[in-house]
């Protein structure tokens, strides 16, 4: 029994990475194959290091040729390799092949796994880092069916050896959580880290499924993404499901609304649909080439504290039944954002925000961290033809508009201010319904947690709808306290 000091602290042991690979090694029923494609087979290479590898492995292989790689696990209609479509292949192709070669009837208690990735490193002139996907499909019951983690990793490292070995680490650490770490998707997220640093290799998709991950809901494992630092944002779309920034945003003309979304009012959907006309006014802009997204920031999650989790699925709902792409991100600053797209997208941009959210774009606190300040900011901000869409803002006590035209900001920013106004970086949204001016989200929020009534006509019809039926919100509990409250 290990000696322990007064005042020690508990803390978690981190196995090494060639402990995680003998664990493994040294159980008789783990069984499968490797399949690694662009950065060299350095997750099995740790395997075979930590010995005992003979009754784990039962094939190791690298299709670097295309040809080969499409005899064996078919053409890509894009005749693209480095996919989500190309990882599917591979980890379906080799699990039938131990299935077939492998008899259930000689060995009962197996439980076999199929470990792929497909990459491409740092590019020879190192301008581009490259990404990846990778994935595990294994079974924890020899009777049950079999469980799949896919993840999208981007590179940062500047060295392809580097690059490789770090890969080779990630894959060590996916497939021992996958086995010893299942049954919490969330450690399993975190160890995906052990002995890795954030700024090697960044996870910006993951996707579980498969008995095991019944109960799991993808969109709450993004969102720990986020919340972890593992990237900075993630996307579902109106599905649900995870999707890759890259895939939906590359080359698209990009349209951006950002909000609490606590609930989806009708001004929400005023701003997105009136911005949307005018976006689409624009030049090289249609609707084909055009990708729209919901932004919550982690900053607006954190509104009320830590992040609460059925209050973030409560908003995710609600904005997948209106059938929009979310993403959650961890830019407080909108020039974040727009930096964030142009990595994906050098076509048209723009931003829908209320005046509030104007005034503090123009406030020089935000960019103090910044060597160049407001000016590199802004530099960055308003990136080619990027357009902000502005919608009206009214005071409550005399019913005065806020537009572009009179929009107030700090005196020594009105200059800069005026610079981007009569530039056409800056549009008033004209068409709104006035009728809705007064919906604010906190104030519906308000109002469904103390079981009032009244706020069902500042949504639409099908949030309302959702909220009752759903729950969302605790709108059953509030409304019965409220009635308890009464008697």
């Amino acid at each position: 029994m290990p000696i322990t000091i007064m005042g020690d602290k508990e803390f978690e042991n981190v196995p090494s990475i060639n402990s995680k690979a003998l664990r493994i090694n040294l159980n008789e029923n783990i069984y499968g194959t490797f399949s690694e494609i662009g950065a060299g087979q350095e997750t099995v290479r740790n395997f075979f290091r930590a010995g005992g590898a003979s009754g784990t492995i039962a094939k190791a292989m690298s299709a670097y040729d295309k040809d080969f790689s499409d005899a064996i696990y078919g053409v890509e209609s894009d005749r693209r390799y480095v996919t989500e479509a190309r990882l599917k292949k591979m980890l379906s192709h080799e699990t039938n092949l131990i299935e077939e070669r492998i008899s259930r009837d000689k060995h009962p208690n197996k439980l076999f796994f199929t470990y792929a990735n497909t990459v491409a490193t740092i590019d020879f002139a190192k301008k581009y880092k490259g990404h990846g996907w990778v994935g595990i499909r294994y079974q924890v019951d020899p009777n049950e069916d079999y469980n799949e983690i896919l993840l999208h990793v981007r590179f940062h490292e500047n060295d392809a050896r580097h690059q490789q070995n770090t890969l080779g680490i990630l894959g060590v650490n996916l497939i021992y959580g996958a086995y010893y770490k299942h049954d919490n998707p969330k450690k399993l997220l975190r160890y995906l880290y052990d002995h890795i640093d954030k700024d090697q290799i960044e996870i910006d998709t993951i996707n579980f499924s498969g008995p095991r991950f019944e109960k799991v809901d993808n969109r709450l494992m993004s969102l720990q993404l986020v919340k972890n630092g593992m990237t900075e944002a993630v996307m579902f779309g109106p599905d649900g499901n995870n999707v890759l920034p890259a895939k939906i945003l590359y080359k698209k003309n990009i349209l951006a609304l950002r909000g609490s979304f606590r609930p989806v009012t009708k001004v929400n959907m005023d701003m997105y649909e009136q911005s949307k006309e005018l976006f689409f006014k624009e030049s090289k802009v249609s609707e084909e080439n055009t990708e729209i997204i919901f932004e919550i920031t982690l900053s607006n999650l954190r509104a009320e504290g830590e992040i609460d989790e059925r209050d973030f699925m409560d908003r995710a709902e609600l904005l997948c039944s209106l059938g929009q792409t979310v993403m959650i991100s961890n830019f407080q600053e909108y020039y974040r954002v727009v930096e964030y797209f142009s990595r994906y997208s050098k076509q048209r941009m723009g931003l829908t925000m209320g005046v509030n959210n104007l005034v503090d774009v123009f406030d020089e606190k935000y960019y103090r961290h910044l060597s160049g300040g407001i000016l590199e900011a802004f530099g960055k901000l308003f990136f080619k033809d990027l357009k902000v869409y502005l919608y009206p803002l009214r005071d409550s006590e005399t019913g005065e508009l806020t537009t572009s035209e009179n929009l107030k900001v700090h005196p020594r920013m009105k200059e800069l201010y005026k610079f981007f106004k009569y530039n056409g970086r800056v549009e008033d949204i004209t068409n709104y319904n006035p009728d809705i001016l007064d919906v604010y989200s906190r104030e519906v929020l308000k109002m469904i947690s103390e079981g009032e009534d009244g706020w069902e006509q500042m949504l639409p019809d099908k949030t309302t709808k959702m909220i009752k039926e759903q729950n969302l919100f605790h709108y059953k509990e509030n409304k019965k306290k409220a009635k308890t409250e009464e008697v």
